[in-house]
């Protein structure tokens, strides 16, 4: 519980190049700011090599406090001097655990030098192989959380999975229809252009069934879940995150992995295979359209699809469909938790999200075809 008395009091000693700063009371959101802009003056004005504080007597701190302790941290990175916070609480520690302090050694300076190209790639490398990092960090956080969830599914908010789902999955149906329809369309139109040079008509539902159930079913629905429900995960977690939803759960000792992105990654994975049958049926549809409108009797163009068609390549249709929609939805709730501060950061943070699962879902489905090629499937 919050103290009574809502008071702090601080005291400054130097020693030598290091300066011994200790707090006695509450710090927060109602004593920080009176005590902040003297505190830092002074903190400016000892241009002390080293700070250290001395955190024994703070009985509360909030964000505002965990806030002017990373202040007087930013000041001491900026002018290349240490900083140390010693006998902080464990419960007020774990909040201020949730910032990085290379995040402000930046320091709001400008640096007016221009870069060379060696330079620039080398940025660029080192943000990918972070980017990487990350990714590589998170998934495996995520694979320990579905282990947890395999072992105690009790545990799984599984009316939010559900809900999830409805929205990922049966909300879904109708654009799936729609454009899946049409992709089976314009390929059997495009396709017995060339055909038709060689009485070979018949065989556009050879060629509609094999592309459709093999990769575009999966594909077009992967992508159609990517720019709608991926983005959607981003900006709902994003905007919890501005709104420090997400570091009020860490506060109270829920994983925000386990609370927000295990539901919505299993249902997303879940729902994606099912989409990716009916993306299917609608696909041969459009493709038994163009077939009748040739003269082409309907049953043969059915008899010709089932004869094409076997049981592995449904199967790993729907396996990349399976695996496609973990990586929607994992890269949705990735970016969302990666939100920033600022007006623009959730729609940036959605931007970012329909990008990386677009790009993941291309690399695997090429993973995929090389597999499958060596398989034989």
């Amino acid at each position: 519980m919050k103290p009574s008395n809502r008071t702090v009091e601080y005291s400054i000693d130097r020693a030598g190049d290091s300066l011994q700063l200790a707090f006695e009371g509450s710090l927060d959101v109602q004593t920080a700011p009176k005590i902040w802009e003297e505190l830092v003056t002074k903190i400016e004005e000892s241009d002390s090599q080293k700070v250290v504080v001395e955190a024994k007597g703070i009985s509360y701190c909030d964000g505002t406090g965990i806030g002017l302790l990373l202040q007087l941290q930013r000041m001491q990175v900026c002018r290349n001097a240490d900083f140390e916070i010693k006998n902080l609480s464990d419960r007020f520690s774990s909040l201020l655990e949730r910032y990085n302090p290379e995040d402000f050694a930046d320091c709001d300076k400008i640096d007016a030098s221009t870069s060379c190209l060696p330079e620039q790639v080398g940025r660029g490398a080192h943000h990918i192989l972070g980017e990487l990092k990350t990714m590589i960090a998170f998934l495996g956080e995520l694979a320990v959380g579905l282990f947890k969830v395999a072992l105690h599914p009790g545990k799984l908010r599984w009316r939010d999975a559900f809900l999830y789902a409805e929205k990922a999955g049966v909300d879904a149906i109708p654009i799936i229809t729609l454009i899946s329809f049409l992709i089976g369309l314009i390929m059997a139109f495009q396709s017995v252009v060339p055909m038709k040079q060689f009485g070979a008509e018949i065989f556009v539902a050879d060629l509609v069934a094999l592309s459709v159930v093999k990769e575009l079913g999966p594909l077009m629905t992967a992508i159609i879940l990517a720019g709608r429900s991926g983005s959607a995960f981003a900006a709902e977690i994003g905007t919890m995150k501005v709104n420090e939803e997400v570091n009020a759960l860490t506060t109270f000792g829920i994983d925000p992995v386990h609370f927000l992105v295990l539901p919505r990654v299993i249902a997303t994975a879940c729902v994606t295979p099912l989409l990716a049958v009916l993306a299917n049926f609608c696909g041969l549809l459009g493709g038994a359209t163009v077939a009748t409108g040739l003269n082409i009797p309907l049953v043969v163009y059915v008899q010709r699809t089932f004869n094409i068609l076997q049981v592995d390549d449904l199967m790993g249709g729907l396996v990349k469909a399976f695996v496609f929609g973990a990586l929607i939805a994992a890269i949705g709730c990735l970016r969302g938790i990666q939100t920033e501060k600022g007006a623009t950061a959730v729609g940036d943070s959605t931007t970012k999200s329909v990008v990386a699962g677009i790009l993941a879902i291309i690399i695997a489905d090429g993973i995929f075809s090389v597999m499958y090629y060596n398989l034989g499937i």
